[in-house]
């Protein structure tokens, strides 16, 4: 039970940091900077605060194995998808392909990768 409520919330304090971050994006961002160099600068904020929350919620949770923050892991990118899928179709209409296509082309590749960064640290958190 610790570590889907560990996953869980790791997903909701990284994603409601994302959420902002990309409100401000598509509002502001994307026009004055362009929309690659405005996620050249989010992806690292977004990895410093999943290595804060993870190694805050791993110790919290008492996770002490690499398979434990594995899974809360896999828990919160599941959460983190299925939100962003969600999003992506309710508010722009997107479809699954669509949405799953644009994940592998620049400039939001990078955000995948931030993503599948997210879902690592924390392992990084318990190895440390």
């Amino acid at each position: 039970m610790a570590i889907l409520r560990a996953g869980i919330i790791y997903w909701a304090l990284v994603f409601a940091l994302g959420f902002v971050l990309g409100s401000v994006r598509v509002a502001w961002g994307a026009a004055a900077l362009g929309e690659a160099s405005f996620i050249l600068i989010e992806v690292p904020v977004m990895i410093a605060a999943s290595w804060f929350a993870a190694r805050w919620l791993v110790g919290r949770h008492g996770l002490r194995t690499i398979g434990a923050a594995g899974l809360m892991g896999a828990i919160a990118l599941a959460l983190l998808l299925g939100a962003e899928l969600t999003l992506a179709m309710v508010l722009s209409g997107e479809s699954v392909c669509a949405w799953f296509s644009g994940l592998w082309r620049m400039p939001y590749l990078l955000g995948t990768l931030g993503q599948i960064v997210f879902a690592l640290m924390p392992m990084a958190a318990v190895s440390r």
